[in-house]
Order: structure tokens, then C-alpha cells, then sequence
């Protein structure tokens, strides 16, 4: 089962970025009266938890060790 390993090795791989990379939110606010639109646009980075990190990660791992003993 090559497609287990190769999915464990995704969910390794998307565990670790997911320590390292934060994920971008924009949010708009704002309101319309009479033709004046005033907005407020705010930016922030969030980091995903490191505990479902290492969910990805042991899961990534668990499938590449299942996948390569099923050969």
C-alpha cells in the first residue's frame, strides 16, 4: 500500500509547516451611509496549536509505518 505511505508522508509534511507557517486572516468592517463608506481593514497571522501539530504528525508517521509493513 504505496497510497498509505505516501498519504503519511503528506500529513508529516503539512504537521512540521504547520508549526513554522502562520496562516494570514484579513477581516473588512465597515459601513455605507448616504455615498460615504468608511472601512476598517485589519490584518493578523495566526498559528495553528502546536497539539493538532502533533496530531498530523504522530497520525503522518503511524501511516508510513503501517503502509510500509503492509508490503
Amino acid at each position: 500500500m504505496k497510497l498509505l505511505f505516501w498519504s503519511g508522508v503528506l500529513l508529516v509534511v503539512l504537521g512540521v509547516f504547520s508549526l513554522v507557517v502562520p496562516i494570514p486572516h484579513t477581516e473588512r468592517r465597515g459601513f455605507s451611509a448616504d455615498g460615504v463608506s468608511v472601512s476598517i481593514k485589519t490584518q493578523r497571522s495566526e498559528r495553528v496549536s502546536p497539539i493538532v501539530s502533533g496530531v498530523l504528525i504522530l497520525g503522518g508517521a503511524g501511516m508510513m509505518i503501517a503502509g510500509n509493513r503492509s508490503n
